[in-house]
């Protein structure tokens, strides 16, 4: 540590000092989880085993899914045996690396979800160059970019957060180590740090958001070229993107882009975009595509016919 820290453990507040309330908690979002888990994982493996989701599309998704397996399994397996303990503790290290892999992978799924966006503008407006385009070398290094744009973001949140003292109170208001909440452990003024944070994670959120919504903006403008059928499948595809976007942004945003609070709404918000976007992504993706829709039938095929032998 730069500095010198008398608390080495932090008590986390979670959701509800109720304990009905929390073993309610503890039955909805543990199948929750799992679901992310499993449903996640399929889309990985479907896409590494089907022949017919070779294209870009399905390799940019499958990474999505991984991220999000990742995302959720950094604050949600805790989460949910905490809410089987009477007190939630974490040591301040654990705290940190909670905090570097969850802006690691949240903003690696950021813009996992603009390389998305790009490869249906350029499917799109662009088709007889598409394969040309999005070649298999241009796929690895926006993928690559992702996973290392998170990083890049992640490890400054870490290298403002470690010069900060912390000598007590030791208790952070929230149900898994986030800054803001961190922050306000700080023995000294951290207003500068939140300055930056905001910074950091709320300008990411909201710039890429803004980029997204202008790249769906010129790809519906270009779909007045197409045939019936033509506009009725790049909708369909379009909107489950557009869908997955909202439900990611939307309370990114509205936590990031405003002064901290310690309003319960702020938990709430937090629930939904680790624990039930994870889980729905898979759903919105496979409900919307016929593509992935055929390779799961043939997927669990074989799953019985090898069952069978």
């Amino acid at each position: 540590m730069a500095s010198t820290n008398n608390v080495t453990e932090l008590i986390i507040s979670g959701l509800s000092q109720d304990p009905e309330v929390q073993r309610g908690c503890f039955v909805v979002f543990l199948p929750m989880y799992l679901a992310t888990v499993v449903g996640n994982g399929l889309i990985v493996l479907m896409v590494r085993v089907s022949k017919s989701l070779r294209s870009p599309m399905y390799f940019f998704l499958s990474h999505l899914s991984l991220v999000e397996i990742s995302y959720s399994s950094t604050v949600v397996p805790k989460f949910i045996t905490d809410l089987l303990s009477k007190i939630k503790t974490i040591s301040l290290e654990g705290c940190l690396a909670q905090i570097f892999f969850f802006h690691f992978l949240g903003v690696a799924e950021i813009l996992l979800l603009v390389v998305m966006a790009y490869d249906r503008y350029v499917a799109i407006c662009k088709p007889l160059h598409y394969m040309s385009i999005m070649n298999r070398q241009l796929c690895h290094i926006l993928v690559a970019g992702s996973w290392f744009g998170g990083f890049l973001h992640s490890i400054i949140q870490i290298l403002i957060t470690i010069q900060l003292p912390f000598c007590g109170p030791n208790v952070i208001d929230h149900y898994f180590c986030d800054l803001q909440p961190l922050f306000k452990l700080a023995c000294t003024d951290t207003s500068v740090e939140g300055v930056v944070v905001l910074a950091n994670s709320g300008l990411i959120a909201l710039c890429s958001f803004l980029l997204l919504v202008s790249s769906y903006i010129v790809i519906l403008v270009n779909l007045r070229n197409h045939s019936a059928e033509g506009r009725r499948k790049a909708l369909s595809t379009c909107a489950s993107h557009v869908t997955v976007v909202i439900l990611f942004f939307g309370p990114a945003i509205f936590l990031y882009m405003r002064p901290s609070s310690t309003f319960t709404e702020d938990k709430l918000v937090a629930v939904f975009y680790t624990v039930v976007t994870p889980m729905l992504n898979p759903i919105i993706y496979t409900l919307r595509n016929a593509e992935v829709k055929v390779a799961m039938r043939r997927l669990w095929g074989k799953k019985k016919n090898s069952g069978l032998e």
